[in-house]
């Protein structure tokens, strides 16, 4: 069974856990402040739950899922996740992270700026514009109506497959954007930034997004 490494044990790292291990993964998760402050999340969790560092979390990912502040991307372990599928949740809050020109200025992407830092890992943008409560409270199984889109980009296809396979799993539909390039698309403040949306929908959102805000 595949162990999903968590960098990142906040509200989404946090929810992301849970819906893993109700569909059978193991994971690893971490924080900034290291594992002996997630024992209660750990104890919650259960046996497929153990908390380590960073480091050790992503060493012992099959697939690793960073979820920390935009600011705190260079910590990141890089050997670590080496030849892995790397899941970025993050989004830019100038607000919090400080000003970055390039994005504001639309020359690169969120997830460009994790892969150009994870230059050997396969990196992949998923989960980053739903709120943390839904990731496990609006899930819906396959082929229903009710059932919501998210979207994925990657370089690598492997990864963006994976992506797919995660969120059908937790129940989700989804839309690949394509490659990073375009990953800015569902990126804050567009169109299909956090609202809850249909495939058809979020497809007509990606579509109408516009390149800077």
């Amino acid at each position: 069974m595949t162990t999903i490494g968590i960098i990142g044990a906040g509200n989404i790292g946090s929810q992301v856990a849970r819906k893993a291990i109700e569909n059978g993964y193991d994971v690893v998760i971490s924080n900034s402040r290291g594992p002996e402050t997630l024992a209660e999340l750990v104890a919650e969790l259960g046996p497929k739950a153990t908390a380590g560092t960073a480091a050790q979390a992503a060493e012992a990912a099959d697939v690793a899922i960073v979820t920390v502040p935009l600011k705190a991307y260079a910590d990141v372990p890089v050997q670590q996740l080496a030849g892995k599928i790397v899941i970025d949740t993050n989004n830019y809050y100038f607000e919090r992270d400080g000003h970055i020109t390039a994005l504001d200025n639309g020359e690169t992407t969120v997830t460009g700026m994790l892969q150009k830092h994870l230059p050997t890992s396969r990196v992949a943008k998923g989960f980053n514009h739903i709120t943390a409560a839904d990731i496990t409270a609006d899930s819906h199984p396959t082929g229903d109506p009710a059932r919501r889109a998210l979207a994925t980009s990657s370089d690598f296809t492997d990864a963006s497959d994976f992506v797919t396979k995660l969120y059908d799993e937790f129940g989700f539909d989804t839309v690949n954007i394509g490659p990073l390039v375009e990953s800015w698309r569902v990126e804050r403040d567009r169109p299909a930034y956090g609202i809850r949306q249909t495939v058809a929908e979020l497809e007509a959102n990606l579509a109408k997004a516009p390149r800077t805000v």
